[in-house]
């Protein structure tokens, strides 16, 4: 039975161009001599570099530690000497810490696993999965880029199920569709993993209908792996969004602002799932992953096994090369991704897609008055009023804003998608939201901060 989230969701055009092709292993040019790498490719704080200018690094070496709990290790994709630590454009075109490395050669880490066969046999206790997890860098890879480690960090009992979001319902991105598809068995295996670190019997594979053939695979594979479901989805966006999926596989509603975890479920995404397997069962850190890399102006949509640091430009090449009439690059989906203010970027943890887009595609509608049609109301999956907090968001009412939840925004765009005013909501609510979450976050330390001044005069 197709299942789905109950509030709010649009239909966009699906435009899975790379549906049909299969993962190809990217080798980065010979004329691609260095690579810069983040220190940031998490929610978070940002890693610290633990290696100097000069030294010598491998493939899957710690080149940064976790600064703080909710952080994530970096580890070298590539091996040579550590040219260069410091701050440089980003893809938002801020800047940010990079180190940089001179490619010599390839030598990896001893301890990491490269054989090709599947290791089934899962040998570590919840703890030590937990802890493998943090060693390893593991992020969420459906584009949240939240630490893997701190997720499953749960009080034995509180969790009931695991639900696996294989949705993917960004229009044009095939990343998580193509890796259900060739690397079903360890995706399944990486499931039991996490499921083992949680403590529960349960998890749900939610797939959206228009992969069938993942749906097809995975639940004739699943039979072998007791508590494992595949259920799929009607197709609906933006039902990857955390509390979307939830609702849809097993018809629990997060409150506002609670976490997943409050209804007894933690989700993690398919690519996630796969990493998971790749650091409990062969030693390996996060130091590669698939990227999408597509749109109709693009010549031959693919998608690739590309390793951490790899140029962006470098990929647009692989797959034809920069159309003449491509308007806009976007790091992600069309709904929630962002422009790239520059293409002299490197992949990160997070990044999904790369989708390129023609002039008559990027380009926006001219923006009218707004005619209270109550769309962007009735779309919205979080139950907000996107016309409300869009508007008291260009007036700074930042008191009203936080009233109005806008921090349970989930960014999703489908209030300016279906806007017949060709409003621009989310970019006013983007704003908005950061400027609340940062007041949020000063209130609460200075609450803390008052807490323990107290209490020490207590004491």
């Amino acid at each position: 039975m197709l299942k789905t989230f109950k509030i709010g969701g649009i239909h966009p055009e699906e435009n899975k161009l790379s549906a049909g092709s299969a993962l190809k292993q990217f080798q980065l040019p010979a004329d691609i001599k260095e690579v810069k790498i983040p220190v940031a490719q998490h929610i978070g704080a940002p890693a610290q570099p633990v290696v100097a200018v000069g030294d010598d690094v491998k493939v899957g070496q710690v080149i940064a530690q976790a600064g703080g709990f909710v952080s994530a290790n970096i580890h070298s994709p590539f091996s040579g000497k550590v040219k260069k630590i410091e701050a440089t454009t980003g893809d938002d075109g801020k800047p940010a810490m990079m180190i940089t490395i001179a490619i010599e050669g390839d030598e990896w880490v001893e301890t990491i696993d490269r054989s090709t066969g599947i290791k089934r046999e899962i040998t570590l206790s919840a703890e030590e999965i937990v802890k493998k997890i943090g060693e390893m860098g593991i992020v969420g890879m459906g584009g949240a880029r939240f630490p893997a480690q701190v997720k499953l960090a749960v009080k034995p009992g509180q969790a009931q199920a695991l639900i696996i979001n294989g949705v993917e319902c960004e229009p044009y991105l095939t990343a998580d569709h193509r890796l259900m598809l060739e690397k079903s068995e360890e995706v399944l295996i990486g499931i039991k993993i996490l499921m083992k670190a949680i403590g529960v019997t349960e998890a749900y594979i939610g797939i959206e209908n228009n992969k069938k053939d993942a749906i097809e695979l995975l639940t004739k594979l699943s039979a072998g792996y007791p508590g494992i479901k595949v259920q799929p989805l009607k197709m609906k966006y933006p039902q990857g969004g955390e509390k979307q999926l939830i609702d849809a596989c097993i018809g629990r509603q997060v409150a506002s602002g609670a976490l997943p975890i409050s209804v007894g479920a933690v989700v993690q995404n398919v690519g996630t799932a796969f990493a998971v397997y790749e650091a409990v069962q062969k030693n390996k850190p996060l130091i590669e992953r698939v990227v999408c890399v597509t749109g109709k102006p693009l010549q031959n949509p693919s998608n690739f096994w590309a390793r951490i640091g790899t140029p962006v430009k470098a990929l647009i090449e692989a797959a034809g090369g920069m159309p003449e009439d491509c308007a806009k690059v976007i790091g992600g989906g069309p709904m929630m991704g962002r422009a790239f203010a520059t293409l002299d970027v490197p992949i990160h943890k997070g990044s999904s897609g790369i989708l390129l887009m023609n002039n008559q595609e990027s380009k926006r509608g001219e923006i009218a008055n707004c005619i209270r049609c109550a769309k962007c109301v009735s779309v919205c999956p979080m139950g907000l009023e996107p016309f409300l907090l869009s508007k008291v968001s260009a007036k700074q009412l930042w008191d009203m804003a936080e009233e109005n939840h806008i921090a349970d925004c989930i960014e999703c765009g489908s209030c300016s998608f279906t806007c017949p005013s060709n409003r621009p909501l989310l970019d006013y609510i983007r704003r908005g939201k950061s400027t609340v979450m940062g007041i949020m976050r000063a209130r609460a330390a200075a609450a803390k901060a008052a807490a323990e001044a107290a209490e020490a005069k207590k004491n």
